[in-house]
């Protein structure tokens, strides 16, 4: 297996990960502002690290460059979506999640 191959299943399985934990912390945490936090930072980095792991798969080629563009161009637009969703929640009035707001 060549190093190229192991560095792409690493950037892959990387990916993974962080899939699997902003679904978790989609499905976990309290508000609208705090899943929207794990999953724009956790989508971000698996998808970053997904597209590398394909680009590092194709090697040197048009579609490679491609792949590393599109891996850019996300890595720069999902954070400005996140903070753009959030911004129109706050300006909606949705309300942060408070510990007080907890019933017993």
């Amino acid at each position: 297996m060549s190093f190229m191959t192991v560095l792409s299943i690493l950037c892959l399985l990387g990916g993974f990960f962080f899939f699997f934990t902003a679904t978790i912390g989609l499905l976990r945490f309290p508000d609208f502002f705090t899943r929207l936090h794990a999953t724009g930072k956790g989508d971000t980095l698996a998808v970053f690290l997904s597209l590398l792991g394909l680009a590092f798969y194709e090697g040197i080629s048009l579609t490679g460059l491609k792949i590393l563009i599109i891996a850019i161009f996300m890595f720069i637009a999902q954070p400005t979506a996140t903070h753009a969703i959030s911004r129109a929640g706050m300006r909606s009035g949705v309300k942060p999640w408070m510990k007080e707001n907890i019933e017993s």
